[in-house]
């Protein structure tokens, strides 16, 4: 009954209208910018604490992709919102019509815990840049983070405009049972159905940001070295629990040696011989998440890596070799530092096999041939691509981001964001001084005189 009043409220406040001015949206993004800035030394501290993120690590992630969407969405809301002209056939003349994007009402923003900062608040600067009531949902896998971004929700606005409501699966199934105008949800695929099947009851508009196995295809002409140092940087970011990380490696059999080889060299150069100590190398989540990982040790032979501490839920960057096509480590999103490589001979047999598998979010190739790029980008689905690098595509505001089949659907960032939490509303005005009277019954023209005429009326 309690989420249901906390709907109820925010409902009731969107229908006073008081969100949809300019001006009121730029107050209530301007007011996050501040919170973020008196908040963000107990955001840094829960992030350290959750998932053993380094102030760096969060900064350069988390804060600093929201404050960018803020500041882009400042710069260009205006127009944003303005209403977009559209031409109108002559049939209907005389009349003009436009485009006038429109709030939905209460929306509803589910987070994961692996960005808990960034993944639930720049989808948050979107709604509000859009006109709309908020209710927040933090994980709560990531529970020091989840209190410190209510902290900052509860002392920034008031709770029947944006609020922040925490506890587990079950207060996430309650929030479901309640009608939202837009649904928003960043997490793991099987979850991502149960949202499904629950917005459905309310034909709700979804946007779903989930995951998949993001290949990396290094092809023969790659520059090894500097393939293999940003695919290191990007598989084991945030200890590789990145929806956008590379999943597995596949690599041209005439370059494998000195791509493994230039692989370790990377992860001695980033994180040192003992990545335990390093500052810049996360932990795993929670005892399950290291369990299972610590699982997929076993599908192949340990090129490098491997180490594993349950006490620090530590596990080592680790690359493995020798994986079989169907070992669990293939089958399922790894999403944690362990990185299959696989050699091929062949591109057609390996752009093949992942024509065979899932939509991924995104997919990465490694290569000088742009014959060779149209290609894969011709054959290979996926939410979004990288060439020559990883998880690139996804920062800043300019690139929609979001999935495709599996992986999701629907797209967010600047721009994309706005629209995500907007209802396009077509909107046209007649004028009152010609009214033609053929378009009424009974019909005045023949079936071929119609037919003439319409090629020209319905032309805009």
């Amino acid at each position: 009954m309690q989420l249901t009043d906390t709907v109820r409220r925010a409902r009731d406040y969107f229908a006073t209208g008081v969100t949809r001015p300019v001006a009121f949206r730029r107050e209530q993004l301007q007011k996050l910018t501040t919170a973020l800035q008196q908040h963000e030394l107990a955001i840094l501290a829960a992030l350290q604490a959750d998932l053993g993120k380094s102030p760096y690590q969060s900064l350069s992630s988390e804060l600093g992709l929201v404050h960018a969407e803020i500041s882009h969405a400042l710069r260009h809301l205006a127009r944003w919102t303005a209403p977009s002209a559209r031409r109108t056939p002559w049939l209907v003349a005389p009349a003009r019509g436009w485009v006038q994007p429109e709030p939905f009402g209460v929306a509803l923003i589910v987070g994961p815990w692996n960005y808990p900062v960034q993944l639930l608040l720049s989808p948050l600067v979107s709604a509000i840049a859009a006109g709309n009531a908020v209710i927040l949902k933090p994980s709560e896998l990531a529970p020091r983070t989840a209190k410190a971004l209510t902290a900052l929700i509860t002392t920034t606005f008031p709770a029947e405009y944006i609020e922040a409501v925490n506890g587990g699966p079950e207060v996430a199934e309650a929030l479901l049972q309640e009608k939202f105008d837009k649904i928003f949800f960043t997490g793991s695929t099987r979850v991502g159905r149960i949202v499904m099947t629950a917005a459905a009851r309310h034909l709700t508009p979804l946007t779903l940001e989930l995951g998949g196995k993001c290949p990396a295809i290094v092809c023969a002409d790659a520059k090894v070295e500097l393939a293999a140092r940003r695919i290191v940087w990007g598989k084991f970011l945030g200890a590789g629990q990145t929806c956008v990380a590379p999943d597995h490696v596949r690599v041209h059999r005439s370059i494998r040696e000195s791509f493994l080889n230039a692989l370790k060299k990377a992860l001695l150069e980033f994180y040192g011989p003992e990545p335990k100590r390093s500052s810049d190398y996360g932990r795993i989540v929670n005892r399950k998440h290291f369990e299972r990982l610590v699982n997929y040790l076993g599908d192949g032979k340990i090129f490098h890596g491997g180490d594993h501490d349950v006490q620090e839920l530590f596990l080592a960057p680790t690359i493995l070799t020798e994986v079989q096509p169907e070992a669990p480590v293939m089958q399922e999103e790894i999403f944690g530092p362990v990185l299959p490589v696989i050699e091929f001979d062949d591109l057609a047999e390996t752009v093949k096999q992942l024509q065979a598998g899932p939509t991924p979010l995104a997919l990465y190739l490694f290569t000088e041939d742009r014959t060779v790029e149209e290609k894969v980008l011709a054959e290979v689905r996926s939410g979004g691509v990288c060439v020559n690098d990883v998880i690139s595509q996804m920062i800043g505001t300019g690139l929609p981001f979001g999935g495709l089949g599996e992986s999701g659907f629907g797209t967010y960032h600047g721009r994309a964001g706005f629209d995500a939490f907007s209802h396009q509303r077509a909107v046209l005005r007649r004028g009152t001084w010609l009214d033609l009277p053929f378009r009424y019954p009974p019909a005045q023209l023949s079936v071929t005189t119609l037919k003439r005429a319409l090629k020209f009326l319905l032309r805009s």
